[in-house]
């Protein structure tokens, strides 16, 4: 007995025997071969898998095309190129690495120990104004979302004139539209989810998409198209909604943006440099291309449909934030300016807008200036989407309204300050130049995840967040004053009401 005493302290000097590590998930066989990923902690981290073929030369303006397999095993511990974008917008998200049109890649945070374990997944997809965003900003870095017991995945997607351009020659090659790469590719993402997540632990019947500006609009889209129906149970927007009536056009912008480059016909417009499309007029102004009804991924106006009972029904998570035009609509503006660009604007409907958004000193008109901006790109749509799931989906919508003052901003919170608290990644500033604090992004990071495995944001020491109902009007407030309310800006989101129906029945 001695002996053996002393022969296992001597092994537990020299190192040869030591506590068993916790396995992970480092290795996993997908379409296409097998990737080897990187622990990080108690999360495998696997980056730059590729889930369709480069989208380049024949494939350009396509849909995406099966994987191209590989040999032996595929490091998968770097980020892959961010898809052809401005220089400039990969700037402002802390990205280094050179856009490329060979980008449709995914990355997978997971704290799965083994592939059976069947967790929850959320799918994140970016945003950008659709011309610009990229997986590897460190601001999406899953790791903090992954330790609360969920599968992390990020999807690249096709943007600009490359993943938006439609034109009369695609649409007759395809046969049923175009205009739609980037939301196919997301589409394709969720396919390798559905195929390959069980490889990570993952459960590919629990897969929860959530995106933020662009992408919780792509998220709208998604909850729209016949295409993604069963790829997902649950949908989490952040500022994003689909319900304004859609843009027109889209065939002849495309035709017009190739002969600004000078192509002829689509064979030599596939036959100029990715840099060369990247510099044509729009593809680098956000919003300057964008989704298109084609009658294939999105079938037409989505407030319409969804009146009709014609979308994938599942619960939402949905919401906006308080100073969202801060971002976007700069310097003052007068009570005089303020009422003669609302009537210009909205013609029949100024006066009730008017009535809405206080304006009787220049810093209230500036404020009510921006606030148009929050309440006719993203909260009116979020309100649409809350009012049309409650009243004609099985499933509950939960809203939110995020707003952390400080002196960054002591009007509330810009367009996209909820990211790093969603994401737990508090050493990142947000669009408002303020630090996130850690009380208030565990809170996120809780109702997030909370909902993404039960489609209920509600769980253990985190406030009740009730469903939003047609008759209480109700969000939960996120941020410096946390609680329970009607939607703070309700009267306004009512305004616009009159101006949707008669945009939309054309007159």
């Amino acid at each position: 007995m001695n002996t053996i005493r002393s022969l296992t302290a001597a092994a537990l000097l020299a190192g040869t025997i030591a506590a068993p590590a916790a396995a992970q998930v480092i290795n996993a066989k997908v379409t296409g071969g097998t990737v080897a990923g990187s622990a990080e902690g108690d999360v495998a981290v696997f980056k730059g898998i590729p889930f369709a073929a480069p989208p380049v030369g024949k494939l350009r303006w396509a849909e995406p095309a099966p994987v191209v397999p590989w040999n032996g095993t595929r490091q998968a511990t770097r980020f892959a190129a961010p898809c052809m974008q401005d220089k400039g917008m990969l700037g402002m998200l802390g990205i280094q690495q050179a856009p490329s049109e060979d980008c449709l890649y995914l990355n997978v945070w997971t704290p799965a120990k083994s592939s059976g374990e069947k967790l929850p997944v959320m799918v994140w997809i970016y945003g950008g104004g659709f011309s610009g965003g990229a997986t590897s900003s460190p601001v999406y870095d899953g790791t903090k979302l992954a330790e609360r017991g969920v599968i992390v995945v990020s999807v690249s997607y096709r943007l600009g004139a490359l993943g938006f351009m439609a034109h009369p020659q695609l649409s007759a090659e395809s046969g049923h539209g175009s205009g739609n790469y980037g939301l196919e590719d997301q589409i394709a993402g969720l396919k390798w989810v559905r195929d390959n997540i069980a490889s990570f632990g993952g459960d590919p019947t629990n897969v929860t998409i959530f995106g933020e500006s662009a992408g919780g609009i792509s998220v709208s889209m998604l909850a729209d198209s016949p295409l993604a129906k069963g790829l997902f149970a649950k949908a989490i927007s952040e500022s994003g909604g689909n319900f304004t009536p859609p843009r027109q056009g889209a065939e002849e912008q495309g035709a017009n943006f190739l002969k600004a480059l000078g192509a002829a016909d689509i064979a030599a417009a596939r036959a100029l440099s990715a840099e060369t499309i990247q510099s044509g007029p729009g593809s680098n102004t956000m919003g300057g291309f964008w989704p298109s009804v084609d009658g294939h991924v999105l079938m037409g106006d989505q407030y319409t449909r969804y009146s009709k009972g014609e979308f994938n029904d599942t619960p939402v998570l949905i919401g906006t934030n308080s100073n969202e035009g801060g971002l976007f609509v700069r310097g003052e503006s007068t009570p005089e300016e303020f009422e003669a660009s609302i009537r210009q604007r909205f013609g029949a409907s100024a006066d009730a807008l008017l009535a809405a958004y206080p304006h009787a000193t220049t810093a209230e008109a500036t404020q009510s200036n921006r606030d148009v901006f929050r309440d006719t790109t993203f909260a009116w749509p979020t309100w649409a989407w809350a009012r049309l799931q409650t009243e004609k989906g099985r499933h509950p919508a939960y809203v939110y309204y995020f707003d952390v003052r400080g002196p960054e901003q002591p009007d509330g919170s810009n367009h996209a300050s909820e990211m790093p608290y969603v994401f737990g990644n508090i050493d990142q500033p947000t669009m408002g130049g303020s630090k996130p604090d850690k009380p208030t992004s565990d809170q996120l990071m809780a109702y997030w995840t909370n909902f993404a495995k039960t489609g209920n944001p509600n769980g253990p020491g985190v406030p009740e967040w009730p469903a939003f109902t047609q008759k209480d009007q109700q969000a939960r407030i996120l941020g410096t004053s946390p609680g329970v309310s009607v939607i703070p800006n309700l009267r306004m989101l009512e305004a616009w009401e009159d101006y949707y129906k008669a945009l939309r029945a054309g007159q």
